[in-house]
């Protein structure tokens, strides 16, 4: 049976529709359903119709845009074009033979998800969230809204990011906190969204993905800073300048970050979180005292 469902995510909706087995798979995205009445349409970001086919055909009519496959354990997702928008082919790992494409219009609100048939349920999890995630990201770039990879700890009602190249180790870290701080908890681990309100104070929000590790926390908490984590033979906090906590927040944000347009808008939200928050660089070993000395220096 074919259905709806809303989600609020950092207060940007979005909707899916399809097959309700499939929508019943992403189990993660549960804590940020809203009723579907419960929006005007113009509030909607962006909507996802989701279909299963036997093939994924070739790519007729669009033109190879650039391949995102940087990393082998992490998903390869191949971005195409043409006159009326994009069309995104994604495989589960960089050598995976692709499992489902996405295809959208240019102003990404408007959007249809192909999965294969015969994939099996974690497959089919993997394509709503990859298509959500994306659809997202493109979608509020010009809403003051980040979509991050980083590790987000709470501690004393305030949030710690922890940014990172893959492997740094942002969710050892986090793990730090939590053995050192007993009232701390996980907010997410791997994409947490920062939404930068009307008065211009910087929030940070769970979202329906974390990575590895399950933590979907429908919370918003007030940030009180961002830390670059690097890992050293010993725990070192250092003051960035505001050139380099922008490069930091770039390369940890998630977005068309080649399109001048795009880009634009992710311009002037980092630019606007830059000056609002604490952002430090922290060397650190994976003890208890690297999370010690970060709450220190960020408190």
């Amino acid at each position: 049976m074919n259905t709806t469902y809303t989600y609020r995510v950092a207060e940007q909706l979005f909707t899916l529709s399809g097959d309700e087995r499939y929508l019943m798979v992403a189990a993660n995205m549960a804590p940020f359903r809203v009723p579907n009445e419960s929006y005007a349409e113009q509030e909607r970001r962006f909507a996802i119709e989701l279909e299963t086919v036997d093939t994924i055909d070739e790519p007729a009519g669009y033109e190879h845009f650039f391949t995102d496959n940087a990393e082998q354990d992490m998903p390869r997702i191949e971005v195409y074009h043409n006159e009326q928008g994009w069309l995104f082919r994604i495989a589960q790992v960089a050598d995976a033979p692709l499992c489902c494409e996405i295809r959208v219009g240019k102003d990404f609100r408007q959007a249809r998800l192909s999965i294969l048939r015969d994939l099996n349920l974690f497959a089919v999890r993997f394509a709503i969230d990859n298509a959500a995630m994306l659809l997202y990201a493109f979608a509020t770039a010009h809403c003051g809204v980040l979509e991050m990879h980083a590790a987000v700890v709470v501690h004393e009602g305030k949030a710690r990011l922890f940014l990172g190249h893959s492997g740094t180790g942002k969710s050892t870290h986090a793990r730090q906190w939590l053995a050192e701080f007993h009232t701390a908890y996980l907010l997410n681990d791997d994409n947490p969204i920062l939404l930068i309100d009307k008065d211009k104070h910087l929030w940070v929000y769970g979202s329906p993905w974390s990575g590895k590790t399950p933590c979907y926390r429908n919370e918003r908490v007030p940030v009180a800073a961002i830390v670059h984590l690097e890992q050293a033979p010993e725990n070192k906090m250092i003051n960035v300048t505001p050139s380099m906590a922008y490069a930091y927040m770039l390369s940890s944000c998630s977005g068309m970050k080649v399109l001048h347009e795009a880009m634009d808008g992710l311009h002037e939200t980092l630019s606007t979180i830059v000056l609002s928050v604490p952002i430090k660089k922290l060397q650190c070993l994976p003890d208890k005292a690297s999370a010690r000395l970060c709450y220190e220096a960020t408190k």
